[in-house]
């Protein structure tokens, strides 16, 4: 008896003390892991998403690197921190295509990671390099299929979205290309821009310097309207190819995490997405802000897990 009642109470106390420690969080530094290489597209995201999160937090936000097979291991080792909070992952679309891409994943995707809520949105766009004969993405079609299986064109990984986005374009247009992949976008540009690979799907914010230096030669983007940042830059679906490829950044934390917890994340992340000055400097890198609901997320995540599965099914899409 004197142990149900000793029970009860601690049960009861803990109950009280919960939203209590929510009031209270963060109370010490937080870590921001990204899964892909620094200098990519998503981590050019998380650094400034970082800087502005430790002024609303008033805790240093520390990005952690833990790049490998497409963000693979960075939500392993998100999915088995302890769930408290204070490890958090900014995903991309990847973390859709993974669970219908790899046989089998060391983590459930649904089961193991708890959305908070969505970041940002950016199109793939396709870009060559000077060197290639082409200004439009007709005339590459039309090189492609003058050269079947002679020009290589990189990813910044073997199953991510820029992989993805390469094999719908390949499947809608009925070429041959040679898939390069590369360890991060970073590496993947560096090759391009000296002429290694000819082409690269990619996001736009990690694309965008190099295009507007004349180094790198954007054909279209592959999105349902033109980007405000490139209006002279053509859709693929203006150019004939009905090739769609948005990448969208979430974050996403240890499941069993607590709600409290997860709502005074949710209502830090979307103070730093409302603020002016920083939305415009997202805006400025071709990344639109589109903060949501938790709940909004998570079926957003849901669907985007089945339409990559179709997708990877018509297109036969394999990780390298």
């Amino acid at each position: 008896m004197k142990r149900s009642v000793f029970g009860l109470t601690f049960l009861w106390c803990f109950c009280l003390a919960l939203p209590a420690f929510a009031q209270n969080f963060p109370s010490k530094p937080l870590r921001l892991v990204v899964g892909f290489p620094a200098g990519g597209p998503i981590d050019i995201v998380a650094r400034l998403l970082a800087v502005k999160l430790s002024e609303v937090y008033g805790q240093q936000v520390v990005v952690d690197n833990r790049a490998g097979a497409n963000g693979i291991i960075g939500m392993e080792y998100v999915a088995k921190s302890a769930p408290d909070g204070y490890t958090m992952i900014l995903v991309s679309t990847g973390i859709a295509i993974n669970p219908n891409l790899y046989p089998k994943l060391p983590f459930d995707t649904l089961r193991d990671l708890a959305p908070v809520t969505l970041i940002t949105s950016t199109p793939e766009l396709f870009v060559v390099h000077p060197s290639v004969p082409v200004k439009s993405i007709r005339e590459m079609v039309a090189l492609a299929k003058a050269r079947p299986g002679q020009i290589s064109v990189a990813s910044t990984g073997s199953g991510g979205l820029p992989h993805l986005a390469l094999e719908m374009f390949k499947t809608a247009a009925k070429i041959e290309l040679i898939h390069i992949p590369y360890k991060g976008a970073a590496p993947a540009i560096a090759d391009l821009l000296g002429g290694q690979v000819s082409g690269l799907f990619a996001d736009l914010p990690v694309l965008q310097p190099n295009i507007l230096s004349g180094k790198l030669r954007a054909l279209g983007v592959a999105s349902a309207q033109r980007s405000p940042l490139m209006r002279e830059v053509p859709t693929l679906r203006e150019q004939g190819q009905p090739v769609e490829a948005i990448n969208w950044y979430g974050i996403t934390v240890a499941a069993k995490t607590p709600p409290e917890i997860i709502t005074r994340l949710r209502e830090g992340l979307h103070k730093a997405l409302n603020d002016a000055e920083f939305r415009e400097k997202l805006v400025s890198r071709g990344a639109d802000p589109i903060p949501g609901s938790t709940e909004q997320f998570a079926a957003f995540l849901r669907d985007e897990i089945a339409k990559w599965g179709r997708i990877v099914k018509e297109s036969g899409a394999k990780a390298d």
